[in-house]
């Protein structure tokens, strides 16, 4: 097929890029869909890009992590399409990828492993896609508030970006916390605390009887019974027997417990 600049709508362009680029383009795919389709469209001929519209579409991706990415990735495909012939013009050149800052000498620090339970780590991977699936809908934000031209005062813009900044943010935290994962599905017999045990615990003080499930740091959720292994009360009942009777130190003071049913 003969790609003349004045008839190849930029979509044509685009899935000739994404061609060529063959298997792995994934995430190119995804940014060079967010530039064709939310911020010009398809059908638009080629000789309809310019370098104003560049600069504010870049600008609008901001300075995380992903924007820069995404930034990266539209930058490439305008080298392209000029080598290609497609463009007169060096637009790559309006693409400035704002700089990442720079990263600290030395190795990076082992980090960790994080125990939890199979529940916990199915939960935290649901997270996960639900937050990636978001990406696309706040890039939308990005691109309608980026429609008003003052991005100085452009208050819809800026909570956009922060918005994406802070999703971008938990998305690395869940997949360093994924990869770090080590999955404890043998509870044991019954007879001790392990991580993933449920507990019932009666408070010696007040005669109150407290069940708790004891997870992974990454999982607690108090509302849900579940509490940290490294939470004061359960560092104090892991590897207790029914009977045992534990002294917690907790901010309200000192708590007394006895193990009434470990399960």
């Amino acid at each position: 097929m003969d790609f003349a600049m004045s008839e190849t709508t930029l979509g044509e362009a685009a899935e000739r890029y994404l061609s060529s680029l063959g298997a792995g383009s994934e995430r190119a795919r995804a940014s060079i869909d967010a530039f064709v389709r939310r911020w010009f469209k398809p059908e638009a001929p080629l000789s309809d890009l310019n370098p104003r519209d560049i600069e504010r579409y870049v600008e609008s991706l901001g300075s995380s992590e992903e924007g820069r990415r995404q930034a990266e990735e539209l930058r490439n495909f305008l080298s392209q399409l000029r080598r290609w012939k497609l463009i007169d013009q060096n637009l790559a050149q309006h693409v400035r990828v704002p700089r990442s800052r720079p990263a600290r000498q030395g190795p990076a620090p082992d980090l960790p492993p994080i125990e939890m339970t199979a529940e916990g780590y199915a939960a935290l991977q649901q997270e996960l896609e639900s937050l990636k699936a978001q990406r696309p809908l706040i890039a939308d934000e990005i691109r309608r508030a980026a429609l008003d031209k003052d991005f100085r005062e452009n208050a819809p813009l800026q909570a956009a970006r922060e918005k994406l900044s802070h999703l971008e943010t938990r998305i690395r935290e869940l997949e360093s916390m994924l990869r770090r994962a080590v999955i404890i599905s043998d509870r044991g017999d019954g007879q001790r605390v392990q991580l993933g045990s449920t507990v019932e615990v009666r408070n010696l003080a007040t005669d109150q009887v407290l069940r708790y499930t004891i997870v992974g740091p990454a999982e607690a959720d108090s509302k849900a019974g579940k509490i940290s292994s490294a939470s004061p009360v359960g560092r104090a009942l892991l590897d207790r027997r029914e009977g045992e009777e534990v002294e917690v130190e907790v901010p309200a003071g000192r708590l007394r417990l006895r193990v009434e049913r470990i399960e």
